[in-house]
């Protein structure tokens, strides 16, 4: 759901978007931290929120971090 905010914000898009590691962090609402394969050895690490449900709100992308590789830690940002 967040793939099309993330190429609007990089101006490109992604041929390969796989979700391979995750974490929450609860808020008012779930924050998500997510580490994603974006094709060959790239990948980035998105932050993701998502409100509580009576707030009927979609999922929205925060923050992201690029010029990741696959061994670099998921952290919290």
């Amino acid at each position: 759901k967040v793939k099309a905010q993330l190429e609007e914000k990089e101006g490109k898009t992604f041929d390969v978007f796989t979700a391979v590691e995750f974490k929450t962090q609860l808020v008012a609402g779930t924050n998500y931290f997510i580490k994603v394969h974006v094709g060959n050895e790239d990948f980035m690490h998105l932050r993701v929120f998502k409100s509580l449900p009576h707030e009927n709100e979609q999922l929205s992308l925060h923050s992201y971090q690029g010029s990741k590789t696959k061994h670099d830690e998921l952290a919290y940002f």
